[in-house]
């Protein structure tokens, strides 16, 4: 059921951003799991995409990892304050990514709630790329993670949309990036109440 790496050397970004609604991503802390549907993604294209950290092939510290082989995980701290999570996909040095924008709750619930304080009948508990990882768990410690481990991972359960109950529309927050801000390459399911409700 865990997904193997190959499936992520694929190099078709925008597909696995979409293929990746409805699969399940897991972690494993201090023997506690928790595990939620991926109802939300958004897609960044290596470095010709201007909204990418790769951008113009830049590499340092921080975006080394986006150049590893597909199936490792990518996560920063946004403004200061929120990490977010996003997995490494392609080959080596073909650095392209998927956010992961919002998880509907699905394993240890009752952990995400401690994690965020609040129930999870809340759909702020998992509803954007900050709150997803929190309720998972997911900080900087998580970085550079092999996804084929034990300690975060992706299974297929067979969860699958057609393509009509599948949305698309703007990244958020990338208006740096000018004409490439505009890139319908946010997915997310229809209708999900945990999808984000930024609205472009």
């Amino acid at each position: 059921m865990k997904l193997p790496l190959s499936y992520y050397s694929n190099q078709d970004v925008l597909f696995l951003a979409q293929d990746l609604l409805g699969k399940v991503l897991f972690t494993e802390i201090d023997g506690e799991i928790t595990a939620g549907i991926i109802v939300e993604t958004e897609a960044y294209f290596g470095v010709q995409d201007k909204a990418s950290h790769a951008y113009g092939d830049r590499r340092t510290d921080r975006t080394e990892t986006l150049y590893s082989h597909g199936g490792i995980s990518y996560v920063y701290l946004c403004y200061g304050i929120h990490h977010l999570f996003n997995i490494v996909t392609s080959i080596e040095n073909d650095p392209h990514a998927v956010l992961v924008r919002a998880i509907e709750p699905l394993i240890g619930k009752d952990i995400m709630e401690k994690r965020r304080n609040m129930p999870a009948s809340r759909t702020a508990i998992s509803s954007g790329p900050g709150s997803a990882a929190k309720a998972l768990g997911i900080d900087r410690s998580f970085n550079k993670k092999d996804l084929s481990g034990n300690e975060i991972w992706i299974e297929n359960h067979n969860i699958q949309y057609a393509e009509a109950d599948i949305e698309a529309g703007p990244r958020v927050g990338v208006a740096y990036a000018q004409e490439d801000a505009l890139l319908p390459w946010r997915f997310w399911v229809k209708g999900n109440k945990y999808v984000s409700k930024y609205n472009p």
